[in-house]
């Protein structure tokens, strides 16, 4: 159990987020969710405040007024995030820039404000939700795999830098979850791309129909945030273990072809319509 211990959740309005606040409240965590609406959610032993990660201001207000109210922050949870699709090509900078504000540049200002206190203290965890896809790349999400991967580096450098702290930095890595979250309607695009993007949303879809429940994700949380020495990459479900393991094994090619069999891209896609 971990009474008195303060957590600061993310994204927490839905989801993984959601889930993640509950179960840390379950185990005696005073908790505190943070997210745009400011949703109350289905629990009443969360605190929630209104919180933009993508907004300094909003960072630097949620993270103050959790201080003022409980005294400290013991564990952050970043879980915000965001999801758009679509052939990189297909996707205006914008919108890839928008994915990094919340998912890669959200992580780095909850992080940078919570750590003045937390190495006050010599204490703390710093627990990120990232994703199999920060390890192994899925076609049609570039922009939310390089994001993915970004805050893989970023935690794992953090890691080295905040040890002689007494901070504790570790990374989640779920596989596919069922949650709102990756529903994804097929964008409208580059006609060139349309049936391979199709058939890879659709393998996605079912993977998605397929898998757990946040459930399995914010328990591996609740397990992190009560250890003294976590590990920095924490994987979830059997089959995110299963791919990594194939990733580091299996000669690359070999690799390459099964991702592209599993997501039923074909030879054929590569060949474009003669020009006209």
């Amino acid at each position: 159990m971990a009474d008195g211990q303060v957590a600061l959740v993310t994204g927490a309005s839905s989801g993984i987020g959601e889930a993640t606040a509950r179960q840390l409240a379950a185990a005696g965590f005073r908790v505190f969710g943070g997210s745009r609406t400011a949703a109350a959610g289905h629990s009443t032993d969360v605190e929630h405040l209104r919180l933009d990660v993508r907004d300094d201001a909003s960072v630097r207000d949620c993270v103050g007024h959790v201080l003022r109210q409980a005294g400290r922050i013991d564990v952050l949870v970043n879980n915000a995030g965001n999801l758009c699709g679509g052939a990189i090509e297909e996707v205006p900078v914008a919108e890839a820039q928008a994915q990094f504000e919340t998912n890669y540049f959200g992580v780095a200002r909850m992080t940078a404000a919570v750590l003045p206190a937390m190495r006050q203290r010599h204490a703390g965890h710093i627990i990120t939700i990232s994703s199999l896809t920060g390890l192994v790349a899925v076609p049609f999400w570039g922009h939310y795999n390089a994001s993915k991967f970004a805050v893989e580096a970023l935690m794992e450098t953090l890691r080295h830098e905040v040890r002689p702290f007494g901070i504790r930095v570790a990374l989640v890595e779920p596989g596919p979850i069922k949650t709102p979250f990756y529903t994804l309607a097929q964008p409208t695009g580059i006609d060139a791309y349309a049936g391979p993007r199709g058939r890879v949303f659709a393998a996605i879809a079912e993977l998605e129909r397929k898998a757990p429940g946040p459930l399995v994700v914010a328990s591996t949380v609740v397990s992190i945030a009560t250890d003294p020495h976590p590990a920095l990459r924490n994987k979830v479900t059997k089959q995110t273990r299963q791919i990594t393991l194939l990733k580091r094994f299996t000669p690359a090619a070999a690799f390459e072809a099964g991702v592209r069999r599993s997501f039923k891209l074909r030879a054929s896609d590569t060949l474009l319509p003669a020009a006209r």
